[in-house]
């Protein structure tokens, strides 16, 4: 059976010799002064022994006391280091930059699934419309690029997948546009997606529907406001069917022209990081999980 004085007092009899301080010593140990004392008190006496001088409200080892301080911060070392051993490698930082509306309405949802498979990655997400620069912006691992590949040395990019963009609208007003010919071009508002690089023109060039004389409707900065929009029928939206898939599964949004009608397909999304990280492991854990997510996606849709 081993003879060995109280632990706690011990810790905080080996907190205070370190740090010189019983109060420094209750503030590591997260506990008041007078407990901090009264642990040192109470080893003092199991050991017979004064540890410290106390004069003049300090309290400075005595000899014993050093003897015994380097002892127990040598063997609390050791044992740290042994625990340290056997605990789980601290979870490696992961920053996964998008846009706002990729975030809301593809990544964030989905992202439980990866946290759940991966839990030594902490991803750090952050979302802005803004073009970023990787070779600029050191803090961020991987780009998910929105509209046009991003291009420069030492940069890979892949595609995330085409994706279909359809005109969108609540059931309601498709009822009400009715056949999608010629004539019903003027029948429905537009809605306007300011940062789409899929443009209204282009729906109206593939399905040889003229361009309609009128302004297109409201306008808006994130493609996840266009889909709210054309739920709230306020229109009719040209969107990636990635953003609005909920939104259709749900019944809320239909496809104008009930499939009579083309949708455009493009590679808008796009994995990007630094070549010389490409071998690291979280950066091909992420890139793995998205591309088997999406295509789930896909199949789905």
């Amino acid at each position: 059976m081993r003879r060995i004085p109280s632990f706690p007092a011990l810790r905080a009899f080996e907190a205070a010799g370190r740090l010189g301080s019983f109060a420094r010593a209750s503030e590591e140990l997260h506990l008041t002064p007078s407990a901090v004392s009264h642990q040192i008190r109470a080893l003092e006496r199991s050991l017979g022994r004064a540890l410290f001088r106390r004069a003049n409200r300090q309290a400075t080892l005595t000899s014993d006391g050093e003897r015994l301080c380097a002892g127990l911060s040598e063997a609390f070392d050791a044992i740290e280091a042994a625990c340290a051993e056997l605990r789980p490698p601290p979870p490696s930082s992961l920053a996964v930059h998008c846009t706002p509306s990729f975030a809301a309405k593809w990544l964030g949802p989905r992202l439980p699934s990866f946290v759940e498979t991966h839990p030594g990655i902490g991803i750090r997400l952050s979302s802005n419309a803004d073009p970023v620069d990787l070779g600029r912006h050191e803090e961020i691992d991987i780009l998910i690029a929105y509209g046009r590949p991003p291009r420069g040395p030492g940069l890979a990019v892949e595609s995330l997948g085409r994706e279909e963009i359809a005109a969108l609208c609540s059931p309601e007003l498709a009822l009400a546009i009715g056949p999608i010919e010629p004539g019903a071009v003027e029948r429905f508002t537009r809605l306007d997606s300011s940062f789409s690089p899929v443009r209204w023109p282009d729906w109206f060039a593939l399905n040889g529907l003229p361009s309609p004389a009128a302004a297109a409707g409201p306008a808006f900065d994130r493609g996840s406001l266009v889909i709210s929009a054309a739920v709230q029928g306020l229109g009719v939206a040209l969107e990636s069917l990635r953003f609005a898939q909920a939104e259709l599964s749900a019944g809320h949004l239909v496809r104008l022209g009930d499939g009579r009608v083309q949708s455009l397909y493009r590679d808008l999304h796009f994995i990007c990081y630094r070549e010389r990280d490409g071998e690291l492991e979280k950066i091909q854990a992420f890139r793995r999980w998205l591309l088997d997510v999406e295509r789930e996606s896909r199949a789905a849709r």
